[in-house]
């Protein structure tokens, strides 16, 4: 079953968070994952949420995403990404 990842991300240093970017993507290709959105306008339409940065992640499982995101690599470039932005991350897994 695909699992997907949401991440809404603060971006202090636009800059550095690109040098991430640039980095991150060719990892989470190889690891089976791919963008379905990355910023863009977005609208609350129920709740008081207020997202800054919408990514959307998908993986093939859950298993997947799990191996890409606890692995050395992701984790040595998630202390850049760190360095530069803040952010929430949860993960579901759906049809």
């Amino acid at each position: 079953m695909a699992a997907y990842a949401i991440f809404d991300v603060d971006i202090y240093d636009l800059e550095r968070y690109q040098d991430f970017m640039a980095q991150v993507k060719p990892v989470l290709e190889a690891a089976g994952g791919r963008y379905l959105a990355r910023g863009g306008a977005h609208k609350v339409y129920e709740g008081d949420w207020n997202p800054r940065r919408i990514v959307l992640f998908e993986f093939p499982s859950m298993d997947l995403l799990e191996e890409f995101y606890f692995s050395d690599v992701y984790q040595g470039l998630k202390s850049i990404r760190d360095e530069c932005s803040s952010g929430r991350v949860v993960a579901v897994e759906g049809a």
